[in-house]
């Protein structure tokens, strides 16, 4: 992809979005015109790419299903070359299934390039991922007796646990927050297949605050980079246009005619988030709501549509 389609993509992501109440505190505001989420380890890993892709056959790159422009990072294009590559949008179960479907096919077209939507921790799932490499090395002409693919993609997006799942055991680190894997581990698969685990690649800086909020709603980035409170009220004004039903349910609220801050209130009281002298604690209403999108207690949702 080249950066600037990504960059259209992430500006028209969510073209109602900011049609309602919302308003980031001016704090969280500077922080996403300014995200420099690069450590030291990203600065070593995108050396140590550049350096070892003469040896890789093919790149896999992982897509988080729930933000998939979001998740498109042209800086690991800009590493491949020509070498082939395959997508896997992984997540799924936490995605809206409908959109992740748009987003396969349109990826596949767009691209050329062959996509797997595969819950990474399903060993049957994820095992179709060799096969898929070994078939466009032959088809670009590559070598086919051992494979070496490089996976590739944003923090938190499933690399390591696509490799846990393949070898059977837990030989790269895993969990649900950012920049777990600090350095590349080549992990031998099966005969003839090699994986080579990388530190997860944000951008060195993430300039579209909606970017920034998909990022942060799905842990990409790490959650002192931005308050739960705004993070909750971003998404609360998203997801009252889209999933708004699923709101009312899950915090017993009878209306939806209410804007963000007052459905946060809301929540936070009906969760008991509250301080002394009964007022709402906002940030811990927030990390609550965030916590419940996370693990999918609001089912299926995808913040970016074509």
């Amino acid at each position: 992809m080249s950066s600037c389609f990504s960059k259209r993509l992430q500006d028209s992501a969510f073209t109602n979005t900011y049609d309602g109440d919302f308003s980031m505190s001016e704090r969280s505001l500077d922080h996403l015109r300014t995200i420099q989420w690069f450590p030291g380890h990203m600065h070593k890993a995108r050396k140590e790419i550049a350096e070892v892709k003469t040896e890789v056959d093919v790149f896999v790159e992982i897509l988080d299903s729930r933000v998939p422009a979001s998740s498109m990072n042209p800086l690991i294009d800009s590493l491949r070359g020509d070498k082939p590559c395959i997508t896997v949008m992984s997540k799924p179960d936490l995605s809206d299934p409908s959109l992740t479907d748009e987003w396969s096919r349109y990826i596949t077209c767009r691209y050329e390039r062959p996509v797997l939507v595969a819950d990474l921790r399903k060993r049957a799932e994820a095992k179709q991922i060799p096969a898929m490499c070994m078939d466009v090395v032959e088809r670009s002409g590559g070598r086919h007796s051992r494979v070496l693919a490089m996976v590739v993609g944003i923090p938190n997006s499933g690399k390591s646990t696509v490799i846990n799942t393949l070898r059977g055991r837990a030989v790269a680190k895993t969990g649900n927050q950012p920049a777990l894997t600090r350095q590349q581990q080549r992990i031998r698969i099966d005969d003839g297949f090699y994986l080579l685990d990388t530190p997860g690649l944000t951008w060195p800086k993430i300039e579209s605050p909606d970017s920034g909020f998909c990022l942060a709603i799905t842990g990409a980035i790490r959650d002192t980079v931005v308050s739960y409170e705004d993070i909750a009220l971003f998404a609360l004004e998203f997801l009252k246009t889209r999933y708004g039903e699923r709101i009312l349910k899950r915090y017993n609220i009878e209306s939806l005619n209410r804007t963000s801050m007052e459905l946060l209130l809301a929540i936070g009281k009906h969760r008991g988030c509250l301080i002394k002298g009964g007022a709402v604690d906002l940030e811990k209403a927030g990390r609550a709501i965030i916590r419940d999108i996370r693990n999918g207690w609001l089912g299926g949702i995808t913040w970016e549509s074509l």
